[in-house]
């Protein structure tokens, strides 16, 4: 999947990533700032403070760069378009361990917003590959780290994901 050309995302996903590149384009002259006063303070080989600042400066813009990389790609999904009686992006899932009877609730989104809300999971990780195109009363196999578990699709919903309130 590294060839990808489009990548599903929620408007609100879509929001919540461009509001994080901002957030980080306006750190850039803090960050340098603290580099420079870092500098200052003379041996940068003994200087936590500068090799501390750099390290953030690296990772940010790493960040930036993932980010930007991909602003392009993304395929942005209205949620409140979604229906249907088969598992697709969107959907809200509600599966049973066939075993242990233990039940388990998925959004499935986009890989890149599945960080910001909680009870989801990527449309391309294993989890989500498998509950693709299924319906209720479904019984789909999913291979975990624990091993092999069957589960019974109980309920799919589709009135999007419960995505933080406030920033």
């Amino acid at each position: 999947m590294s060839t990808m050309s489009s990548i599903p995302i929620s408007n609100e996903g879509y929001r919540l990533m461009k509001k994080e590149l901002d957030d980080l384009k306006r750190q850039r002259p803090e960050v340098s700032e603290a580099i420079r006063i870092a500098r200052e303070e003379g041996d940068l080989k003994e200087n936590g403070g500068y090799h501390a600042a750099r390290e953030r400066q690296g990772l940010m813009e790493a960040r930036i760069n993932f980010i930007e990389s991909r602003m392009h790609k993304y395929n942005i999904i209205d949620m409140k378009t979604l229906g249907g009686d088969k598992i697709s992006f969107g959907a809200t899932v509600e599966l049973e361990d066939v075993e242990t009877n233990e039940q388990k609730r998925y959004t499935l989104l986009g890989p890149d917003e599945t960080g910001f809300c909680k009870g989801s999971v990527s449309i391309l990780s294993p989890v989500g590959q498998a509950l693709l195109g299924k319906s209720e009363g479904d019984e789909v196999v999913i291979i975990v780290p624990r091993g092999r578990v069957e589960y019974e699709v109980l309920s799919i919903e589709f009135n999007g994901p419960a995505f933080p309130v406030g920033d």
